[in-house]
């Protein structure tokens, strides 16, 4: 079973987990199609050794080729200049089943597949397997995927968005790969934020507990908190006094933790629906918290850990990560103390992890990604500038009503293209782009029906579904693929081969851009075909193949966007 943290940064206490664990990551073999295994497979043989596939290259101009293979590394082992190797290489290189024609160009040799058996594979396979297209079967891989994790007594802001989105699409994507995914989540519900919280309820809040938005209400005390903590250093030691005392479980305290606590995650519960999310099983910092501090104590006494001015530390020099803290000099938890029991925990439900004693180990993979950013700088709870996860679907909401709100449907079609526009705006933002990078939100561009977008890939879509209405739905596979025969139509029938190869690189990664990227590729290429070549038309054996086309675009693209958790419409 492999382990998946969605986290927003490398906790040290992985590495330490690791120590533990004896644990090593697998080496992970990339995807390959089988033109790039033909194209091997013959250079392979003339050169009378075998070829690495990772070398084959895709030339940055069509008119180049399909694909290339670059002849510098042959340079200094045959003695040659690459543009002779190439040269001699493509005497010894003949068209087959599936490679047309080759020319040396410089020092690469190019590639052109046949067209009819490009298109024919591909656009049937499409046509056949619908929403299964690109889907792997991979018997006895299981993964669990722990994400999903904002604050109890904290608003919930687009930084958690980012979180919940990103660990959604991480685990549809590994559904769609082939594996078996049991997605939990671990909450912070209780800690220094909590005692801090509930200081400042108790000496200085003077108002009663709301029904309602729990989440942005008590947000908004943590961030009153946090301002008044620094009025006096006295505060300081109160806020831990209560920590300690909490720890302790001080009935009064603990009778106010727990009502605030099921109210926030009942506001969590709501949100994860909303935004369609599914966790099998929630794990809680406050039910590792005991546990953990006797598993750190248990590690000293083993030779583990060690006492360092009161605390209990792990010395992690040899990683090059210094001093690490597992338990605070007053006996107060911290994130250490409770992820190593956390690690525990899972180890006795899930069977991930192994007992020390264990000779093989699980495989973790860490997804951090990157803050969330306004334009106008970084967000903090303790700061108070925020952008709440409800103000924000209530923005994207009414704006995306607006864009639509002159458009004549029904007022249920158009509450179905509201919330499905401003959700896969919401989602696809915070997808399209590597999930280490920190994202700069803002509204109005994500909203936006043009450019790389989620609104403009919906809008593509339903113009698919425009087209195939026109023509009643009625598609045929028997199409003479022989007439589809402009670059924008071999583009685009590439890139839907190209889609099992984007979802495997994406499963195996952890990384939803990948998916973003290519059906951004898909959605622009496939519009600029629609602006330049007429689909319905008077030659009907043309049109046939045309709408096929068009159906396999449509299809490729709901697949996509439903590994990332996007709704699509059939209108707009």
């Amino acid at each position: 079973m492999l382990l998946v943290f969605v986290r927003s940064y490398i906790k040290l206490v992985e590495i330490f987990i690791r120590k533990l664990f004896n644990q090593a990551y697998a080496n992970i073999d990339m995807p390959i199609d089988v033109f790039k295994k033909e194209i091997v497979k013959v250079l392979s043989h003339a050169l009378g050794k075998e070829v690495d596939i990772s070398t084959i290259e895709v030339p940055p101009d069509p008119l180049m080729g399909d694909y290339a293979f670059p002849c510098f590394s042959l340079a200094k082992e045959m003695k040659k200049n690459p543009n002779e190797i190439a040269q001699s290489l493509l005497k010894k290189i003949k068209p087959n089943k599936h490679i047309d024609s080759a020319k040396a160009i410089g020092p690469y040799v190019n590639f052109f597949v046949k067209k009819d058996v490009l298109f024919n594979n591909v656009l049937l396979d499409v046509f056949l397997h619908k929403e299964k297209y690109g889907k792997k079967k991979i018997k006895g891989k299981t993964v669990l995927l722990e994400g999903w994790q904002p604050n109890t007594h904290k608003a919930f802001h687009i930084g958690h968005v980012r979180n919940a989105v990103l660990g959604e699409s991480v685990a549809r994507i590994l559904e769609f790969y082939g594996y078996k995914v049991i997605r939990i989540s671990y909450m912070g519900d209780i800690g220094a934020h909590v005692a801090k919280w509930v200081w400042y309820f108790n000496k200085f809040y003077k108002g009663s507990i709301p029904k309602d938005n729990v989440g942005k209400w008590a947000g908004n005390l943590y961030t009153l908190a946090s301002v008044k903590e620094e009025e006096n250093e006295v505060y300081k030691d109160e806020i831990n006094e209560v920590h300690k005392k909490l720890e302790e479980g001080d009935k009064e305290l603990i009778k106010l933790w727990k009502k605030t606590r099921d109210l926030c995650l009942k506001g969590f519960w709501k949100i994860y629906k909303e935004l369609d999310c599914k966790i099998k099983d929630p794990y809680f910092e406050s039910e590792v918290e005991t546990p953990g501090k006797k598993i750190v104590k248990n590690l000293e006494e083993k030779g583990l850990a060690k006492y360092d001015e009161g605390a209990i530390v792990a010395d992690l020099k040899e990683y090059g990560l210094g001093v690490f803290v597992l338990l605070k000099n007053n006996g107060a938890s911290l994130y250490s103390t409770k992820d190593i029991a956390l690690a525990y925990l899972k180890s006795k439900n899930y069977k991930t992890l192994e007992i020390i004693k264990y000779k093989d180990a699980s495989k973790l993979r860490h997804v951090s990604y990157g803050l969330v950013m306004l334009k106008e700088g970084k967000m903090s709870s303790r700061e108070g500038n925020i952008i709440l996860y409800d103000d924000l679907r209530d923005k994207l909401m009414k704006k995306a009503l607006d864009a639509i709100e002159e458009r004549k449907l029904d007022a249920k079609k158009k509450g179905e293209i509201m919330g499905n526009v401003a959700f896969g705006a919401m989602k696809f933002t915070m997808l399209n782009q590597d999930s280490n990078r920190e994202i700069i939100f803002d509204p109005e561009q994500a909203l936006s029906f043009e450019g790389e977008t989620g609104p403009y890939i919906l809008y593509t879509y339903a113009r698919a579904c425009s087209i195939l209405r026109k023509y009643k739905n009625n598609v045929k596979v028997k199409v003479d693929f022989s007439l589809l025969d402009n670059e924008e139509e071999k583009k685009i029938v590439k890139i839907l081969a190209e889609f099992p190869d984007v979802v495997e690189r994406a499963a195996l990664s952890y990384k939803p851009h990948l998916i973003c990227r290519g059906l951004l590729d898909l959605s622009q290429t496939f519009n600029e075909y629609y602006h330049k070549h007429k689909i319905l038309q008077e030659d009907k054996k043309l049109e046939e193949a045309r709408i096929l086309l068009t159906f396999c675009v449509k299809n490729v693209i709901k697949n996509g966007l439903s590994l990332l958790s996007i709704k699509v419409a059939d209108e707009m």
